[in-house]
């Protein structure tokens, strides 16, 4: 284990990115301290109430870096009036609050790294997706355009980083959703099956998070694997890993008939994601072969 005297503070520490992030922290020799809602269990959790608004600025104070994975799942379905409220305010209520007290510590870390999503873009067919794209129309575009803004609070004391994450494939997650669909002999085309899914993979995410610790970049940096894939790809690939026939076909349609927005907009939407600004600030990706990256993701 390599040694450093840093310190890093995580909401979300212990979800599906949190928990991988953590482990290579530790590896790398950080320290790692997790936001948590209950009493603390151990010397490595603090707590908060990001709903009232509450964080005691010590915590803070004593962090190097701050990253925001907090948030209520999009995957959950369906999206009803009151879960969209949900979806909303878990993260621009976490993010107001870490931004808030970064704002004004009197000593307050060099990054505040916040989480966001391909979302912002919304449906773009035809398009590259840069940072420098605009925001799309839609549920999710307006989403993490607020998301992105409360964490804009926290600068200039901070330098402000929103990782825009595609879909990360790893064991659980999406990939565990969509393997059990296809186990179910559901894999077939969603839509069309062109659109492209930016995905990367779950040791790439924490990697990529990692290196914009110490990077100089602030503003939106796109994560995803440098070689895109389209829904098909992935589905079938799934499909095929777990002996299943890539065969039965969801029309748009019934899609949007069944799922409303969240058909639209997490399954429909086409996202060129570009990942050119992180690569060309030094990221190597390790995983960019989607194939390989399914089989480490399925493996018991």
């Amino acid at each position: 284990m390599q040694t450093n005297d840093k310190t890093v503070l995580i909401s979300g520490g212990s979800g599906f990115i949190g928990t991988e992030l953590t482990r290579q922290l530790v590896a790398d020799g950080y320290r790692v301290v997790h936001l948590v809602r209950h009493p603390t269990r151990n010397p490595n959790e603090r707590m908060w109430d990001p709903d009232a608004g509450w964080l005691n600025s010590e915590t803070v104070e004593r962090s190097d870096a701050v990253v925001n994975l907090s948030g209520a799942s999009i995957s959950r379905l369906p999206w009803t009036l009151a879960y969209k409220r949900t979806i909303l305010e878990s993260r621009v209520n976490a993010t107001n609050t870490l931004a808030r007290v970064i704002a004004k510590a009197k000593n307050p870390p060099e990054v505040f790294l916040s989480g966001s999503a391909v979302g912002f873009y919304g449906d773009r067919p035809g398009e590259i997706l840069t940072e420098q794209s605009s925001v799309g129309t839609g549920f999710l575009p307006k989403v993490v355009d607020a998301w992105e803004r409360a964490s804009r609070i926290a600068s200039p004391a901070s330098r402000v980083v929103n990782f825009r994450t595609g879909v990360v494939l790893g064991q659980g997650g999406i990939v565990s959703t969509l393997s059990t669909i296809a186990k179910l002999g559901g894999a077939g085309p969603l839509g069309s099956g062109r659109q492209h899914w930016p995905w990367i993979s779950l040791h790439d995410e924490a990697a990529a998070i990692r290196h914009l610790i110490t990077s100089q970049l602030s503003g939106p940096v796109n994560l995803a694997a440098p070689i895109s894939a389209t829904a098909a790809e992935i589905m079938r690939e799934i499909a095929h890993r777990v002996h299943r026939p890539y065969w039965l076909p969801a029309p748009r349609w019934a899609i949007t008939t069944a799922l409303a927005d969240a058909g639209r907009e997490l399954i429909l939407a086409d996202q060129n994601q570009s990942s050119e600004l992180l690569a060309a600030d030094g990221f190597s990706f390790a995983d960019t072969d989607l194939g390989a990256t399914l089989d480490q993701a399925l493996a018991q």
